[in-house]
């Protein structure tokens, strides 16, 4: 049967579902590979009507993924930028913002960090001045209310997200699949769909999917999660993904200073001198311990 290319819709297990023209093709990997992400350009040799074997993976313009000590889990291929959704309620967490952000900057995909549930007006000043350590080094915020202020949200991220490949990422609680169902009509139905044709029966929370806007423009919604590891960047990756660090890199006494306890280090110097938030330093030096302690 005639070969295909298509792109990688949802994938659940080493099952995966592929957008092949107007066709959902339903497809395996040769042999035990499960190396495919969401958002991949694959070329299939089809095996019935409604399924296919992928052959090969299409060059990645990017690939967003996490790893611990023993593998990695792929989130995404061929992003163009990160949605981190976080909320005024319930808190979330800053380790996990700053490490989403560190794999954006890593990864050359452009984060944007979406603030939910700003009708919570008792904890939005708290909230705002939390996240006011991004602010300083640049990071968009965007503040929306996906349940109380449906326009509102709409009108401030459809522009957002036109021409772009999005994924949404956020601990559970934040709002994220509000926000997709509000950004993407039909979410639910698609849902579905792809949940009977990858048989992964109720577990429609547990992979992720792409949803296309329209022809230059898609969304991808993920897990939620609540760790995100980045075991696969060396030392001169992450201190490059620090956006703040940039400035001073290449002015330390030492031209190998690791930024973490040597003297005359001008990012030590930063942080002492309050340029740089003491709470991102500490993720610099528990990141660094973790790229050191890798395994596979």
């Amino acid at each position: 049967m005639s070969g295909a290319t298509g792109t990688v819709i949802a994938a659940h297990g080493r099952h995966y579902l592929v957008q092949a023209g107007d066709e959902k093709l339903q497809c395996v990997t040769r042999g035990k590979k499960s190396d495919v992400a969401v958002g991949d350009i694959v070329d299939l040799k089809r095996t019935s009507a409604n399924q296919a074997v992928i052959e090969s993976i299409q060059e990645r313009k990017t690939l967003l993924y996490r790893s611990d000590q023993y593998k990695s889990k792929l989130l995404a291929a061929n992003l163009t930028q990160l949605f981190i959704v976080v909320a005024t309620e319930p808190g979330y967490s800053d380790d996990l913002v700053s490490r989403a952000l560190v794999a954006a900057e890593a990864g050359g995909i452009a984060p944007h960090i979406i603030l939910n549930k700003i009708d919570v007006a008792d904890l939005l000043p708290k909230t705002r001045e939390r996240l006011g350590m991004y602010t300083r080094i640049g990071y968009p915020i965007h503040e929306v209310s996906a349940r109380k202020d449906p326009e509102h949200t709409c009108a401030t991220l459809q522009p957002l997200l036109e021409g772009q490949s999005t994924i949404l990422i956020g601990q559970s609680g934040m709002g994220k699949s509000s926000l997709i169902n509000l950004l993407v009509p039909d979410a639910e139905l698609a849902t579905r769909e792809i949940s009977a044709a990858l048989d992964s029966g109720k577990h429609t929370t547990t992979f992720t999917r792409l949803f296309t806007l329209n022809e230059r423009s898609s969304i991808i919604d993920s897990p939620g999660f609540q760790e995100f590891g980045l075991y696969h960047l060396s030392e001169g990756m992450l201190e490059r993904a620090f956006r703040e660090f940039g400035p001073h890199l290449g002015h330390c006494k030492f031209y190998n200073c690791h930024h973490l306890t040597e003297p005359g280090c001008a990012v030590l110097s930063a942080v002492d001198s309050g340029e740089i938030a003491p709470l991102r330093h500490a993720l610099y030096q528990q990141l660094v311990h973790e790229s050191s302690q890798k395994l596979y």
